[in-house]
């Protein structure tokens, strides 16, 4: 008889739930997320499918926007536009605190829940009213990765900033140095987002300075015209090559021991769990009590299968 009497309740609760579930999601949430990514940046795809994903699953309306040419000041207006149409939450980079902190905090005053991805910091997004941060400290994956190469004998490096105007790609090269133990100063190099011109300018460098021991790049769209660059000097594979972030580019030239290691931050984490959390809270009331570290973690050879096939697409 107790058998019987628990089965029931369970039966009841669960029934319960899924009533429950089934008119929240009827509620029609409508998330919207907006990155500093310039539309040339296919780094980002990746973002995009781990939104989409995410608003399947949960079954709410996802939205990505960005400044077509990676503007922050077109960035903090498309933040306005997004937050006077009214989501219910929004999701998005905090790339310059100086630019888009009022933009931010003036969505949250008007009672928009805000998580923020990807750059800024925890610190950061709790300053500006947003529920949580979730990404990769950038200065503390630097930092490991020159603690990393700095075991591997490296003591000067090329650092390839395709995106100067952003601090966290700073904090990136800066994290770098201190992990070797070495000052930044002119390793560092404006690299600026037009292929040739990358490739033409990591030449230069290394021209003019031969006993570099190690380049870094900071994602795809530095390390792409990089290795090209070393391949046309005959360097590809004699010089230390680690890089930011994953792209099929990238996974080939970890298989063929081009580049040493990727760092990959998960972007797809970045864009996914945002949504989860927002449509959780905004159900049930329920947010995690911490903010999410979604990187960094070291891709090598050893470990690529798995990555070279989601390359570009979740990873």
């Amino acid at each position: 008889m107790r058998s019987v009497f628990k089965k029931a309740v369970v039966t009841a609760v669960a029934a319960t739930a899924m009533i429950s579930a089934s008119s929240a999601v009827a509620e029609g949430e409508r998330y919207i997320l907006v990155s500093h990514a310039p539309d040339s940046d296919s780094w980002w795809n990746t973002i995009r499918n781990g939104l989409a994903l995410a608003g399947e699953q949960m079954d709410v309306t996802v939205e990505y926007r960005n400044p077509p040419t990676g503007d922050l000041a077109d960035m903090a207006r498309i933040i306005e536009q997004a937050a006077a149409s009214g989501p219910n939450g929004i999701i998005t980079t905090l790339a310059d605190p100086d630019v888009l902190s009022g933009p931010i905090r003036n969505a949250v005053d008007s009672g928009i829940d805000v998580i923020i991805i990807n750059s800024g910091t925890p610190e950061q997004a709790r300053e500006i009213g947003a529920l949580m941060y979730v990404g990769q400290p950038e200065y503390d994956a630097g930092f490991a990765a020159g603690q990393r190469a700095a075991g591997d004998g490296i003591s000067s490096f090329l650092c390839v900033n395709h995106y100067i105007a952003q601090p966290a790609s700073t904090e990136r090269c800066q994290g770098f140095a201190d992990g070797l133990g070495v000052e930044l100063g002119n390793q560092m190099i404006d690299s600026g987002q037009d292929p040739s011109e990358i490739q033409n300018r990591v030449m230069a460098y290394l021209n003019t300075n031969p006993d570099t021991d190690a380049v870094l790049t900071l994602g795809p769209t530095s390390a792409d015209p990089t290795i090209m660059a070393l391949q046309q000097m005959g360097l590809a594979g004699d010089l230390y090559f680690g890089t930011f972030d994953l792209g099929g580019d990238i996974v080939q030239a970890i298989r063929d021991g081009v580049i040493e290691w990727g760092i990959d931050q998960q972007p797809f984490l970045q864009a996914y769990l945002p949504v989860i959390v927002l449509a959780n809270y905004h159900r049930f009331g329920v947010l995690p009590g911490n903010n999410i570290n979604s990187g960094p973690g070291f891709v090598t050879a050893d470990a690529l299968d798995l990555v070279a096939d989601l390359a570009g697409e979740y990873r």
